[in-house]
């Protein structure tokens, strides 16, 4: 079973109240995103392998570590999983990119596939499947069946904040994946919106509310 880990580190703590607050401005809560995505991306990339070489200092020949190829693939699920990317890419700025489109059906709450690209060699990289929110678990479930479908093997499914039930349902679908919280809230509400939340992540990156 993939193990679920909440971040308690204190500036990401400080951060996520910051995006919960409803007068925060869409400058502010897009840069909040960014930064809280490159943290997260600090611990969730502690596993990566690495391999040691020879390199010349200004002094003389040393041994170090480095990462072992740099396979890594960031497949943000649209559009609010774009908030999350450039603060992944400041750490590892050679990963490639893939885009997974869903919506959900506002009636049955269910995700919606409307476009889905990704790197070729997807089969090769550590992917980190990405989303502000982690509600149903619908739609992050479906994102990561599209990338197991097309070879994907070793995923990771990073959000900012997380309901109970879409934990539960994201784990049942798929106990292999690792899962990255940076809050982990009450419940759901019966529209299926976190509580206590912050609203709609997409709208509020994008300013479109």
């Amino acid at each position: 079973m993939g193990k679920v880990y909440v971040f308690d580190h204190p500036l990401i703590q400080h951060k996520t109240a910051l995006i919960r607050k409803k007068e925060t401005s869409t400058k502010d809560f897009r840069e909040l995103v960014k930064e809280i995505a490159m943290l997260m991306a600090y611990e969730a990339t502690r596993d990566l392998p690495l391999r040691e070489v020879e390199i010349e200092t200004p002094i003389c020949s040393a041994k170090v570590k480095m990462l072992d190829g740099e396979d890594i693939a960031i497949v943000p699920i649209l559009r609010a999983g774009l908030g999350m990317v450039d603060g992944m890419l400041a750490l590892v700025p050679n990963a490639k990119v893939g885009h997974i489109g869903l919506f959900r059906d506002p009636e049955t709450h269910k995700p919606v596939e409307y476009y889905c690209k990704l790197p070729n060699d997807i089969e090769k990289r550590q992917i980190f499947v990405v989303d502000p929110m982690l509600a149903t678990g619908g739609s992050a479930a479906a994102a990561i069946d599209f990338v197991k479908a097309r070879g994907g093997k070793s995923i990771i499914f990073m959000c900012l904040i997380a309901a109970p039930e879409g934990i539960e349902a994201l784990r049942e679908a798929h106990p292999d994946v690792d899962i990255f919280i940076a809050a982990k809230d009450e419940r759901l509400n019966e529209h299926a919106y976190i509580v206590p939340g912050l609203g709609d992540a997409g709208d509020r990156i994008f300013g479109t509310k």
